[in-house]
């Protein structure tokens, strides 16, 4: 598997918004760890349904979201990649976001079984 031919795939799926797409990605038992959240690790959503919801929200929360700049690295051996990206997007407030940040995926025989992003504090 070319993990970074899939993590550019999957930057593409997200800059579309395209929920359906994004989940073809994920593994059923996947995991996903968000940056913000009332926990050390942010909000967390397991299992395939739920990580879809979490997303969901994302794009609910920033509607025109965009992963722009991306960098990918790729450590073959662990099944491990790593996304680079500024975040651009308003909120439902009319707040403009801008954030420089990263998700870190872990892959299972080509699925996502993990993946933890993280964000810049701007403030």
């Amino acid at each position: 598997m070319d993990i970074r031919a899939k993590l550019i795939e999957i930057c593409d799926a997200f800059n579309a918004h395209d929920l359906d797409r994004i989940m073809s990605f994920f593994a059923d038992d996947c995991v996903l760890e968000m940056p913000r959240g009332n926990k050390p690790y942010g909000s967390r959503f397991e299992g395939k349904q739920n990580v879809r919801q979490g997303l969901a929200a994302r794009f609910e929360g920033l509607p025109d979201v965009h992963y722009g700049n991306a960098e990918h690295f790729v450590d073959s051996e662990s099944q491990t990649g790593i996304s680079k990206w500024c975040l651009t997007g308003t909120g439902r407030d009319g707040k403009k976001l801008e954030v420089q940040g990263c998700d870190f995926y872990t892959f299972r025989d080509g699925k996502v079984l993990r993946k933890d992003s993280y964000w810049k504090l701007v403030e």
